[in-house]
């Protein structure tokens, strides 16, 4: 991808991000939770895994 082609991708992501933040704050807020509850999974399960290979 060219630079040009990045830069613009990334301002229609921001574009919808705030679109849709604006137009329904609440299914995006559920959004960013269920977001930030995988990503909190994810570590916990890669803290097990290290915790295993001790043992």
């Amino acid at each position: 991808m060219t630079d040009v082609a990045k830069k613009g991708v990334t301002l229609l992501v921001i574009g919808f991000a705030a679109f849709y933040l604006l137009t329904q704050p609440e299914d995006a807020a559920g959004a960013i939770r269920t977001a930030f509850d995988a990503v909190v999974e994810g570590l916990k399960a890669v803290g097990r895994f290290f915790t295993a290979l001790g043992n």
